[in-house]
C-alpha cells in the first residue's frame, strides 16, 4: 500500500532523477532509488565481512545520498549516523527513515571538514563519494580521524581508466583527453545540463584513480588496504554472470592466471575500485 510517505518521498527524489531519462532502464533504476533500503544486500554483507555483526555498530555513512544503505544499516541493528553535503538529499533521508519510524541522526557537512569527534565510529563507509568532493586528500585524512583504530573504512573510487564510465555509461571517455570526452558527451546528450546538481558533477571536475596512486595514498595516511573484489575472487565468490565469462575464468583458474588476469583488468578495463581501509593502530 502506497502511504503518505512514499508519495512525499517520490516526489523529493524525480527532481533529482530528471538527467538520466536516456537509461534504457530507467523505470526499474528510479524504482530502486525510491526503495533503496531494499537493496543493499551486497553492501551490507561487505560490511559484515570486515566489521562483523552490525548490531550495535557504530557507523559513519559519509555521503549518504538518498539514504539507502544508512536506513538498511540502521534496520539491521546498527548506530548510523549519515552526513550528506546536499540538504535536499537530507531530507530524502529523513523521508527514508520516516517510512520505517527510525530515529536517524543526519548532519549536514561535507567530508573535509567533519563536526564530529575523532575515534567515534567503527565503521565508516563512503560509496560513490571520492570522485564528488573538493578534495579527496583531505576526506580520506578525516576519515582515518573520525575511525577508531582498528576500524574499517569501506570507499569506492573511480578507475582513471575506466572502459565504461560509471556516470555516463560511455566507451573509452577515459582513455580521451578530457576535453575531447566532454564533447562527446555532450553529443551523446548525456550531460548533466538542467539537472539539479551544481558542483562535481561534470567529467573533467571529478575525481578519478590509478589503482597503484590509490594505495599509496591510503597507506600514508595510516591505512592498511585490502582490494574488496580480489577478496571475493580468491574465496570463488566473484561472479561472471556471462557463461563465456565464466568459462575463461575457469580456464585461467586452471593455469594459475586468474590473479594476474584481474589485476590487469583492475588497472586497464575495471570501472570501480571497492577497498577496505583498516585504521591502523590497534
Amino acid at each position: 500500500m502506497t502511504t503518505d510517505i512514499d508519495h512525499q518521498l517520490a516526489a523529493a527524489i524525480d527532481p533529482w532523477l530528471q538527467h538520466m531519462t536516456w537509461r534504457r532502464d530507467f523505470a526499474a533504476w528510479r524504482e530502486r532509488r525510491l526503495h533503496q533500503e531494499q537493496y543493499q544486500t551486497e553492501r551490507l554483507a561487505q560490511v559484515r565481512a570486515v566489521a562483523g555483526d552490525l548490531r550495535g555498530l557504530r557507523l559513519l555513512d559519509l555521503g549518504a545520498g538518498m539514504g539507502g544503505f544508512a536506513v538498511a544499516a540502521a534496520l539491521a541493528g546498527a548506530q548510523v549516523m549519515a552526513c550528506e553535503y546536499n540538504p535536499a538529499y537530507c531530507q530524502i533521508i529523513r523521508l527514508r527513515a520516516a517510512r520505517y519510524r527510525l530515529r536517524l541522526p543526519i548532519i549536514n557537512a561535507a567530508g573535509e571538514g567533519l563536526p564530529l569527534l575523532s575515534a567515534q565510529f567503527d565503521v565508516v563507509v563512503a560509496w560513490d563519494v571520492l570522485e564528488h568532493v573538493q578534495d579527496p586528500i583531505a576526506v580520506l585524512r578525516e576519515i582515518a580521524r573520525v575511525l577508531r583504530p582498528g576500524g574499517h573504512a569501506l570507499i569506492t573510487a573511480i578507475n582513471r581508466r575506466a572502459w565504461i564510465d560509471p556516470h555516463y555509461h560511455m566507451r573509452g571517455i577515459n582513455w580521451l583527453p578530457r576535453p575531447l570526452a566532454e564533447a562527446l558527451i555532450e553529443l551523446r546528450g548525456r550531460t548533466k545540463r538542467g539537472a539539479a546538481f551544481r558542483d562535481m558533477q561534470r567529467l573533467s571536475t571529478m575525481h578519478y584513480f590509478h589503482y597503484h596512486e590509490l594505495v599509496q595514498l591510503c597507506e600514508r595516511l595510516g591505512f592498511a588496504v585490502t582490494d574488496l573484489r580480489e577478496l571475493a575472487l580468491l574465496a570463488g565468490q566473484l561472479p561472471s554472470r556471462r557463461p563465456w565469462r565464466r568459462a575463461v575464468r575457469a580456464i585461467l583458474r586452471r593455469i594459475g592466471l586468474e590473479r594476474a588476469a584481474y589485476r590487469w583488468q583492475r588497472r586497464f578495463y575495471t570501472g570501480m575500485f571497492e577497498l577496505d581501509l583498516r585504521k591502523e593502530g590497534a
